[in-house]
Protein backbone atom coordinates (compact mmCIF):
# COMPACT_ATOMS: atom_id res chain seq x y z
CA UNK A 1 0.00 0.00 0.00
CA UNK A 2 1.41 3.61 -1.11
CA UNK A 3 1.88 5.91 2.21
CA UNK A 4 1.27 9.85 2.55
CA UNK A 5 2.08 12.13 4.79
CA UNK A 6 0.80 15.17 5.69
CA UNK A 7 1.79 18.74 7.37
CA UNK A 8 -0.23 21.48 7.93
CA UNK A 9 1.00 25.14 8.58
CA UNK A 10 -1.41 28.28 9.76
CA UNK A 11 -5.58 28.86 10.50
CA UNK A 12 -8.05 26.29 11.80
CA UNK A 13 -9.16 26.71 7.83
CA UNK A 14 -5.84 24.66 6.51
CA UNK A 15 -6.68 22.01 8.38
CA UNK A 16 -10.26 21.60 7.33
CA UNK A 17 -8.91 21.32 3.68
CA UNK A 18 -5.90 19.09 4.76
CA UNK A 19 -8.43 16.47 6.25
CA UNK A 20 -10.22 16.62 3.09
CA UNK A 21 -7.00 16.25 0.67
CA UNK A 22 -6.40 13.30 2.75
CA UNK A 23 -9.60 11.87 2.67
CA UNK A 24 -8.79 12.20 -1.40
CA UNK A 25 -5.82 10.13 -0.99
CA UNK A 26 -7.50 7.35 1.59
CA UNK A 27 -9.66 6.78 -2.05
CA UNK A 28 -6.95 6.25 -3.91
CA UNK A 29 -5.45 3.56 -1.29
CA UNK A 30 -2.91 5.36 0.37
CA UNK A 31 -2.31 4.74 3.87
CA UNK A 32 -1.13 7.80 6.30
CA UNK A 33 2.12 7.71 8.00
CA UNK A 34 4.78 10.11 9.13
CA UNK A 35 7.72 11.58 7.66
CA UNK A 36 10.03 8.89 9.19
CA UNK A 37 8.36 6.02 7.53
CA UNK A 38 9.72 7.07 4.59
CA UNK A 39 6.30 8.07 2.22
CA UNK A 40 5.71 7.97 -1.02
CA UNK A 41 3.89 11.34 -0.90
CA UNK A 42 4.24 14.09 1.33
CA UNK A 43 1.75 17.30 1.43
CA UNK A 44 2.41 20.33 2.89
CA UNK A 45 -0.52 22.64 3.40
CA UNK A 46 1.10 26.02 3.68
CA UNK A 47 0.46 29.46 4.97
CA UNK A 48 1.89 32.76 3.97
CA UNK A 49 0.45 35.23 6.71
CA UNK A 50 4.23 36.44 7.59
CA UNK A 51 8.02 36.28 6.34
CA UNK A 52 8.01 33.31 9.32
CA UNK A 53 5.70 31.15 7.75
CA UNK A 54 7.45 31.05 4.57
CA UNK A 55 10.60 30.03 6.16
CA UNK A 56 9.09 27.31 8.39
CA UNK A 57 7.80 25.89 5.10
CA UNK A 58 11.55 26.03 3.90
CA UNK A 59 13.14 24.62 6.79
CA UNK A 60 10.46 21.54 6.86
CA UNK A 61 10.87 20.53 3.12
CA UNK A 62 14.54 20.44 3.63
CA UNK A 63 14.03 18.17 7.13
CA UNK A 64 12.34 15.80 5.05
CA UNK A 65 15.04 15.68 2.32
CA UNK A 66 17.08 14.56 4.87
CA UNK A 67 14.68 12.55 6.96
CA UNK A 68 12.90 10.75 3.67
CA UNK A 69 15.18 11.87 0.06
CA UNK A 70 12.82 9.13 -1.99
CA UNK A 71 9.34 10.90 -0.88
CA UNK A 72 7.82 13.61 -3.96
CA UNK A 73 6.51 16.44 -1.80
CA UNK A 74 3.40 18.70 -3.09
CA UNK A 75 3.23 21.61 -1.81
CA UNK A 76 -0.18 23.55 -1.57
CA UNK A 77 -1.80 26.58 0.54
CA UNK A 78 -1.21 29.67 0.44
CA UNK A 79 2.53 30.24 0.52
CA UNK A 80 1.97 28.02 -2.89
CA UNK A 81 -0.57 30.19 -5.00
CA UNK A 82 1.81 33.34 -3.69
CA UNK A 83 5.10 31.84 -4.95
CA UNK A 84 4.80 29.05 -6.94
CA UNK A 85 7.95 29.25 -8.95
CA UNK A 86 10.14 30.33 -5.89
CA UNK A 87 8.62 27.58 -4.33
CA UNK A 88 9.02 24.94 -7.63
CA UNK A 89 12.49 25.89 -6.94
CA UNK A 90 13.27 24.28 -3.69
CA UNK A 91 15.15 21.54 -4.24
CA UNK A 92 13.10 18.47 -3.14
CA UNK A 93 9.99 19.68 -4.15
CA UNK A 94 8.11 17.79 -6.90
CA UNK A 95 4.37 19.37 -7.22
CA UNK A 96 3.23 22.96 -6.34
CA UNK A 97 -0.46 22.87 -6.85
CA UNK A 98 -2.68 25.82 -6.88
CA UNK A 99 -5.75 26.91 -4.43
CA UNK A 100 -8.60 25.19 -6.74
CA UNK A 101 -5.81 21.87 -7.69
CA UNK A 102 -5.31 20.75 -4.16
CA UNK A 103 -8.42 19.16 -3.95
CA UNK A 104 -8.02 17.49 -7.56
CA UNK A 105 -4.69 16.18 -7.35
CA UNK A 106 -5.34 12.65 -8.84
CA UNK A 107 -5.65 14.56 -12.02
CA UNK A 108 -2.51 16.48 -11.93
CA UNK A 109 0.21 13.48 -10.24
CA UNK A 110 0.98 12.36 -13.47
CA UNK A 111 1.37 15.37 -15.16
CA UNK A 112 5.03 16.64 -16.31
CA UNK A 113 4.37 19.80 -14.86
CA UNK A 114 5.38 21.22 -11.92
CA UNK A 115 3.58 23.97 -11.28
CA UNK A 116 -0.35 23.40 -11.96
CA UNK A 117 -2.63 26.61 -10.35
CA UNK A 118 -4.99 28.73 -12.20
CA UNK A 119 -5.68 32.82 -11.93
CA UNK A 120 -6.69 33.08 -8.70
CA UNK A 121 -8.63 36.30 -9.46
CA UNK A 122 -11.45 34.04 -11.31
CA UNK A 123 -11.93 31.22 -8.92
CA UNK A 124 -15.64 31.07 -8.50
CA UNK A 125 -15.14 27.13 -7.12
CA UNK A 126 -15.66 26.51 -3.64
CA UNK A 127 -14.61 23.11 -1.76
CA UNK A 128 -16.51 22.58 1.37
CA UNK A 129 -13.86 21.43 3.60
CA UNK A 130 -13.98 19.33 7.19
CA UNK A 131 -12.02 17.92 10.01
CA UNK A 132 -13.00 15.03 12.08
CA UNK A 133 -10.82 12.02 12.12
CA UNK A 134 -7.70 13.54 14.29
CA UNK A 135 -9.37 16.00 16.86
CA UNK A 136 -12.03 15.51 19.32
CA UNK A 137 -13.53 19.39 17.84
CA UNK A 138 -14.18 19.12 14.15
CA UNK A 139 -13.59 22.07 11.74
CA UNK A 140 -16.17 22.89 9.02
CA UNK A 141 -14.82 25.43 6.09
CA UNK A 142 -18.03 27.22 5.49
CA UNK A 143 -16.51 30.01 2.85
CA UNK A 144 -13.31 31.14 1.58
CA UNK A 145 -11.44 34.06 0.13
CA UNK A 146 -11.95 37.74 0.72
CA UNK A 147 -13.03 40.91 -0.96
CA UNK A 148 -12.04 43.40 1.64
CA UNK A 149 -8.13 44.21 0.44
CA UNK A 150 -6.70 45.08 3.62
CA UNK A 151 -3.57 47.04 3.22
CA UNK A 152 -1.16 44.81 4.82
CA UNK A 153 -2.59 41.68 3.49
CA UNK A 154 -1.92 38.54 1.03
CA UNK A 155 -5.01 36.57 1.77
CA UNK A 156 -7.07 37.90 -1.60
CA UNK A 157 -3.73 36.92 -3.17
CA UNK A 158 -3.84 34.10 -2.19
CA UNK A 159 -7.36 32.73 -1.30
CA UNK A 160 -8.91 35.14 -4.49
CA UNK A 161 -12.30 36.51 -3.91
CA UNK A 162 -14.90 35.82 -1.55
CA UNK A 163 -17.01 32.83 -1.95
CA UNK A 164 -18.85 30.02 0.17
CA UNK A 165 -21.71 27.14 -0.61
CA UNK A 166 -25.10 27.32 0.47
CA UNK A 167 -26.62 27.15 3.42
CA UNK A 168 -28.44 23.55 2.56
CA UNK A 169 -25.03 22.05 1.74
CA UNK A 170 -23.75 23.57 4.99
CA UNK A 171 -26.67 21.79 7.05
CA UNK A 172 -26.09 18.24 5.15
CA UNK A 173 -22.43 18.06 5.92
CA UNK A 174 -23.36 19.42 9.97
CA UNK A 175 -25.64 16.26 10.09
CA UNK A 176 -22.86 13.71 8.52
CA UNK A 177 -20.43 15.18 11.18
CA UNK A 178 -22.96 14.67 13.86
CA UNK A 179 -23.73 11.44 12.97
CA UNK A 180 -19.84 10.72 13.02
CA UNK A 181 -19.42 11.22 16.44
CA UNK A 182 -18.59 15.25 16.48
CA UNK A 183 -19.65 16.73 19.29
CA UNK A 184 -18.41 20.41 18.88
CA UNK A 185 -18.09 21.63 15.25
CA UNK A 186 -16.02 25.12 14.36
CA UNK A 187 -16.80 27.37 11.74
CA UNK A 188 -13.99 28.00 9.87
CA UNK A 189 -14.00 30.60 6.69
CA UNK A 190 -11.05 33.35 5.83
CA UNK A 191 -13.79 36.32 6.33
CA UNK A 192 -16.91 34.05 7.57
CA UNK A 193 -19.18 36.62 8.19
CA UNK A 194 -18.96 36.93 4.61
CA UNK A 195 -20.86 33.50 3.59
CA UNK A 196 -23.27 33.58 1.03
CA UNK A 197 -21.55 34.55 -2.03
CA UNK A 198 -22.13 32.19 -4.47
CA UNK A 199 -20.79 32.43 -8.36
CA UNK A 200 -19.90 36.14 -7.29
CA UNK A 201 -23.30 36.86 -6.54
CA UNK A 202 -24.78 37.11 -3.00
CA UNK A 203 -27.77 34.96 -1.96
CA UNK A 204 -27.78 34.36 1.49
CA UNK A 205 -26.27 36.06 4.73
CA UNK A 206 -24.32 35.00 7.63
CA UNK A 207 -26.97 35.06 9.86
CA UNK A 208 -29.53 33.07 7.31
CA UNK A 209 -27.13 30.23 7.99
CA UNK A 210 -26.98 30.62 11.94
CA UNK A 211 -30.56 30.55 11.67
CA UNK A 212 -30.89 27.43 10.08
CA UNK A 213 -28.03 25.93 11.94
CA UNK A 214 -30.06 26.40 15.40
CA UNK A 215 -33.01 24.56 14.43
CA UNK A 216 -30.69 21.32 14.01
CA UNK A 217 -32.69 18.51 16.50
CA UNK A 218 -29.21 16.95 17.24
CA UNK A 219 -27.22 17.74 20.38
CA UNK A 220 -23.84 19.39 19.50
CA UNK A 221 -22.12 22.33 19.92
CA UNK A 222 -21.29 25.17 17.55
CA UNK A 223 -18.32 27.71 17.55
CA UNK A 224 -17.43 30.51 15.11
CA UNK A 225 -13.95 30.42 14.48
CA UNK A 226 -13.33 34.44 13.45
CA UNK A 227 -15.52 37.00 12.66
CA UNK A 228 -14.99 40.57 11.48
CA UNK A 229 -16.86 43.68 13.58
CA UNK A 230 -18.09 45.28 11.15
CA UNK A 231 -20.30 41.85 10.06
CA UNK A 232 -20.99 40.84 13.73
CA UNK A 233 -24.74 42.49 13.25
CA UNK A 234 -26.53 42.81 16.69
CA UNK A 235 -28.89 39.61 15.43
CA UNK A 236 -26.08 37.36 15.42
CA UNK A 237 -25.01 38.92 19.23
CA UNK A 238 -28.54 38.05 20.11
CA UNK A 239 -29.35 34.65 18.34
CA UNK A 240 -25.97 33.38 20.31
CA UNK A 241 -27.31 35.25 23.43
CA UNK A 242 -30.63 32.62 23.27
CA UNK A 243 -28.76 29.42 21.61
CA UNK A 244 -28.89 26.61 22.70
CA UNK A 245 -26.15 25.62 19.94
CA UNK A 246 -23.68 28.11 19.40
CA UNK A 247 -21.13 28.83 22.77
CA UNK A 248 -20.92 32.13 24.10
CA UNK A 249 -16.91 32.43 22.50
CA UNK A 250 -16.17 35.02 20.13
CA UNK A 251 -12.66 35.98 18.43
CA UNK A 252 -13.01 39.39 16.86
CA UNK A 253 -10.18 40.61 14.86
CA UNK A 254 -8.88 44.25 16.32
CA UNK A 255 -5.39 44.98 14.54
CA UNK A 256 -5.00 48.16 15.97
CA UNK A 257 -6.73 50.09 18.74
CA UNK A 258 -6.05 53.76 17.03
CA UNK A 259 -8.25 54.82 14.30
CA UNK A 260 -5.34 56.35 12.19
CA UNK A 261 -3.77 52.94 11.95
CA UNK A 262 -6.79 50.92 11.46
CA UNK A 263 -7.27 53.46 8.29
CA UNK A 264 -3.65 52.92 7.15
CA UNK A 265 -5.06 48.91 7.36
CA UNK A 266 -7.91 49.60 5.26
CA UNK A 267 -9.97 48.24 7.55
CA UNK A 268 -13.98 48.62 7.68
CA UNK A 269 -14.54 49.73 11.12
CA UNK A 270 -13.08 52.38 13.39
CA UNK A 271 -12.87 51.91 17.43
CA UNK A 272 -16.09 53.15 18.31
CA UNK A 273 -17.96 50.77 16.14
CA UNK A 274 -15.02 47.78 17.79
CA UNK A 275 -15.84 49.38 21.47
CA UNK A 276 -19.59 48.69 20.45
CA UNK A 277 -19.58 45.46 19.15
CA UNK A 278 -17.83 43.98 22.64
CA UNK A 279 -20.25 46.23 24.67
CA UNK A 280 -23.23 44.43 23.23
CA UNK A 281 -21.79 40.98 23.62
CA UNK A 282 -21.01 42.22 27.10
CA UNK A 283 -24.77 42.95 27.34
CA UNK A 284 -26.55 40.05 26.12
CA UNK A 285 -24.54 36.91 26.55
CA UNK A 286 -23.77 36.09 30.17
CA UNK A 287 -19.89 35.04 31.04
CA UNK A 288 -18.95 35.34 27.13
CA UNK A 289 -15.21 35.18 26.44
CA UNK A 290 -13.65 37.64 23.81
CA UNK A 291 -10.32 37.50 22.10
CA UNK A 292 -9.11 39.44 19.29
CA UNK A 293 -6.27 39.54 16.71
CA UNK A 294 -2.87 42.58 17.33
CA UNK A 295 -1.32 43.59 14.83
CA UNK A 296 1.95 45.44 16.30
CA UNK A 297 4.32 47.73 14.34
CA UNK A 298 2.35 48.56 10.96
CA UNK A 299 4.02 50.97 8.51
CA UNK A 300 3.61 54.47 10.59
CA UNK A 301 2.15 53.66 13.91
CA UNK A 302 4.57 55.72 16.87
CA UNK A 303 4.66 55.09 19.96
CA UNK A 304 2.07 57.33 21.19
CA UNK A 305 -0.12 55.08 18.23
CA UNK A 306 0.66 51.83 20.13
CA UNK A 307 -0.07 53.20 23.87
CA UNK A 308 -3.37 54.32 22.40
CA UNK A 309 -3.73 50.67 21.36
CA UNK A 310 -2.93 49.66 24.70
CA UNK A 311 -5.31 51.96 26.36
CA UNK A 312 -7.96 50.57 24.47
CA UNK A 313 -7.39 47.24 24.68
CA UNK A 314 -7.75 47.64 28.94
CA UNK A 315 -11.06 49.54 28.15
CA UNK A 316 -12.55 46.63 26.26
CA UNK A 317 -12.01 44.32 28.65
CA UNK A 318 -10.65 41.69 26.40
CA UNK A 319 -10.18 38.22 27.31
CA UNK A 320 -7.20 37.30 25.12
CA UNK A 321 -4.97 38.22 22.51
CA UNK A 322 -3.46 36.64 19.17
CA UNK A 323 -0.50 39.15 18.88
CA UNK A 324 1.40 39.55 15.46
CA UNK A 325 4.53 41.86 14.64
CA UNK A 326 3.54 43.60 11.27
CA UNK A 327 5.60 41.55 8.36
CA UNK A 328 6.10 43.10 5.03
CA UNK A 329 4.92 40.67 2.42
CA UNK A 330 5.11 41.41 -1.29
CA UNK A 331 2.53 42.98 -3.49
CA UNK A 332 0.56 44.75 -0.64
CA UNK A 333 0.06 48.31 -0.45
CA UNK A 334 1.41 48.62 4.01
CA UNK A 335 4.72 47.52 1.94
CA UNK A 336 5.20 50.84 0.03
CA UNK A 337 4.30 53.32 2.46
CA UNK A 338 7.65 53.68 4.56
CA UNK A 339 8.40 54.89 7.62
CA UNK A 340 8.73 51.60 8.89
CA UNK A 341 9.03 50.42 12.63
CA UNK A 342 12.29 48.89 13.66
CA UNK A 343 12.40 44.66 14.55
CA UNK A 344 13.26 45.58 17.99
CA UNK A 345 10.48 48.29 18.74
CA UNK A 346 8.08 45.63 17.19
CA UNK A 347 9.07 42.94 19.26
CA UNK A 348 9.20 44.97 22.69
CA UNK A 349 5.28 45.77 21.68
CA UNK A 350 4.81 42.26 20.94
CA UNK A 351 5.97 41.50 24.57
CA UNK A 352 3.98 44.19 26.29
CA UNK A 353 0.91 42.90 24.38
CA UNK A 354 1.14 38.85 25.22
CA UNK A 355 2.09 39.75 28.78
CA UNK A 356 -1.48 41.76 28.84
CA UNK A 357 -2.82 39.00 27.32
CA UNK A 358 -1.47 36.37 29.89
CA UNK A 359 -3.48 38.64 32.65
CA UNK A 360 -6.36 39.49 30.66
CA UNK A 361 -7.18 35.63 30.43
CA UNK A 362 -6.00 34.77 33.78
CA UNK A 363 -8.32 37.26 35.15
CA UNK A 364 -11.35 35.69 33.16
CA UNK A 365 -10.28 32.31 34.56
CA UNK A 366 -10.21 33.26 37.97
CA UNK A 367 -13.47 35.10 37.82
CA UNK A 368 -14.69 31.41 36.98
CA UNK A 369 -13.52 29.82 39.85
CA UNK A 370 -16.09 27.95 41.62
CA UNK A 371 -18.59 27.72 38.64
CA UNK A 372 -19.59 24.84 36.68
CA UNK A 373 -19.06 24.48 32.90
CA UNK A 374 -19.16 21.81 30.13
CA UNK A 375 -16.06 20.55 29.20
CA UNK A 376 -15.40 18.51 25.94
CA UNK A 377 -12.11 16.81 27.06
CA UNK A 378 -10.08 15.83 23.95
CA UNK A 379 -7.66 12.58 23.49
CA UNK A 380 -4.34 14.88 24.92
CA UNK A 381 -2.56 14.02 28.22
CA UNK A 382 -0.07 15.89 29.96
CA UNK A 383 1.55 14.93 33.09
CA UNK A 384 -1.51 12.83 33.94
CA UNK A 385 -3.73 14.83 33.23
CA UNK A 386 -6.75 15.06 30.50
CA UNK A 387 -7.36 18.75 29.17
CA UNK A 388 -10.87 20.36 27.74
CA UNK A 389 -12.32 23.53 26.72
CA UNK A 390 -15.96 25.09 28.20
CA UNK A 391 -18.43 26.38 26.44
CA UNK A 392 -16.82 30.14 27.19
CA UNK A 393 -12.92 28.48 25.77
CA UNK A 394 -11.42 28.35 29.32
CA UNK A 395 -8.76 25.52 29.17
CA UNK A 396 -9.56 23.23 32.08
CA UNK A 397 -7.66 19.80 33.05
CA UNK A 398 -8.77 17.15 35.08
CA UNK A 399 -6.76 13.77 36.39
CA UNK A 400 -6.68 11.17 32.94
CA UNK A 401 -9.25 9.12 32.95
CA UNK A 402 -9.16 7.05 29.41
CA UNK A 403 -13.59 6.70 29.55
CA UNK A 404 -13.54 11.21 29.16
CA UNK A 405 -11.85 11.20 25.91
CA UNK A 406 -14.29 12.89 23.52
CA UNK A 407 -17.07 13.18 26.05
CA UNK A 408 -18.74 16.29 27.61
CA UNK A 409 -19.11 16.34 31.25
CA UNK A 410 -19.65 19.01 33.86
CA UNK A 411 -16.86 20.33 35.74
CA UNK A 412 -16.25 23.25 38.56
CA UNK A 413 -13.36 24.80 38.17
CA UNK A 414 -11.83 24.85 41.54
CA UNK A 415 -8.08 26.30 40.83
CA UNK A 416 -5.63 28.54 38.27
CA UNK A 417 -2.07 27.13 37.61
CA UNK A 418 1.27 28.17 37.25
CA UNK A 419 0.60 27.75 33.64
CA UNK A 420 -2.71 29.58 33.36
CA UNK A 421 -4.25 26.28 32.83
CA UNK A 422 -7.49 25.59 34.98
CA UNK A 423 -8.25 22.99 37.39
CA UNK A 424 -11.33 21.13 37.36
CA UNK A 425 -13.45 18.65 39.20
CA UNK A 426 -15.98 16.30 37.68
CA UNK A 427 -19.93 17.18 39.11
Amino acid sequence: MNKVAFHTFGCKLNFSETSTIARIFKEKGYKTTTFKNNPDQVVINTCSVTENADKKCKDLIKKINKISPNSKVTIVGCYAQLKPKEISSIRGVDKVLGIKEKFEFKNYSSSSDKVQFENIKKTKDFKLSYSFEDRTRSFLKVQDGCNFGCSFCTIPLARGRSRSTDSSSVIKKLDEMILNGSKEIVLSGINIGDFGIIDGKRKESFFDLLKKIEQIRQKIRIRISSIEPNLLDDNIIELIGKSKKFVNHFHIPLQSGNDKILKLMSRKYDSNLYFEKISKIRKEINNSCVGADVIVGHPGETKKDFEKTLKFIKSTKLNYLHVFPYSQRDNTRSNKFGDTVPLKTKNERSKILRSLSEKLRRNFYEKNINKEHSVLFEDKIKENYIHGFTENYIRVKVPFDKNLVGTIKRTCIIDIDKDSCALGKLV
